[in-house]
């Protein structure tokens, strides 16, 4: 089964590849993808997106074992990502999906474009099966149709909230506000995901109290410190849920999938290549 990725008039076959059954049916029940492009700030060479979906690690190669052209699904950073050259040292067990089934000096110039415009316009591209095939469509969730509608939209779109967060010219503003957004955002997914690991391991009255308190905690520092409002009200509301008698493991892919989007859609205001090249200047003065 081959994927196409496109993006900036140009599209890329993948070939899938491998036994990461679950995985790829995950990946495949969330086609069409409408894709909105990352650069890298730890590991490297590789372009992303975030995921719609949440699974635990299959087969487990680990990351910087994963060959140049490797279409992966990164578990804890929720991400898909194309490779293009070996990544830096970053230590973390990732999923193979595929590989990409052309040369990679397009993915690697797609790149260097992305690494250059990201915060100055967002790149959008697209994952679609290329034989025409429609996956098996995915089950019902357990959970409230109005927050899975909060969540379909927030995917759908920025919110106004975050869109805004750059038009400060206040003291310090944006960058304040915006890095303060992206950190708590990211924290918070992160922190979810342990949370994740820990069910069957832990008791799940804990574990509901502490994602409650994380969501409660990241919610109003993006609402007090950020001066948002819409972003914030769905996280309160997947505090409340917490507390109440929804499934818990629904629940909380419910809420990495609702913090990951978050913290992506913050990211893409932000220009990476821009701040690092001055942090470098100022340091090297």
């Amino acid at each position: 089964m081959n994927l196409h990725f496109s993006a900036e008039g140009q599209t890329w076959p993948i070939k899938l590849t491998g036994n990461a059954e679950r995985t790829r049916s995950a990946m495949l029940r969330s086609l069409p993808q409408a894709l909105q492009l990352h650069t890298p700030k730890i590991a490297g060479s590789h372009i992303y997106w975030h995921a719609p979906f949440v699974e635990d690690v299959e087969g487990a190669t680990h990351v910087l074992d994963a060959p140049a052209g490797a279409f992966i699904y990164w578990p804890v950073r929720q991400f898909l990502e194309i490779t293009f050259a070996p990544l830096q040292a970053e230590t973390a067990q990732v999923t193979v999906l595929g590989v990409l089934d052309a040369p990679v000096e397009g993915i690697a110039a797609l790149a260097a474009t992305l690494k250059r415009d990201q915060g100055r316009r967002i790149i959008t591209g697209s994952l679609t099966l290329a034989d025409g095939e429609m996956p098996a469509p995915a089950g019902l969730s357990p959970l409230p149709a109005d927050l899975l509608a909060k969540r379909e939209q927030l995917w759908a779109a920025m919110p106004g909230d975050i869109a805004r967060v750059t038009s400060s010219r206040a003291i310090m503003h944006p960058a304040g506000p915006v890095f303060a957004a992206e950190g708590e955002a990211r924290v918070l997914h992160e922190l979810l995901w342990w949370v994740r690991a820990e069910i069957g391991n832990r008791d799940e009255t804990a574990l509901r109290q502490t994602a409650a308190l994380a969501l409660n905690k990241t919610a109003t520092r993006l609402r007090d410190f950020c001066h948002m409002e819409e972003t914030p009200a769905l996280l309160f509301a997947l505090e409340a849920a917490m507390n109440g008698p929804l499934p818990f493991a629904a629940l909380i892919d419910e809420a990495i999938i609702v913090a990951g989007r978050i913290g992506a859609w913050i990211d893409l205001l932000i220009p990476w290549n821009d701040l690092n090249e001055a942090f470098r200047n100022a340091l090297d003065r």
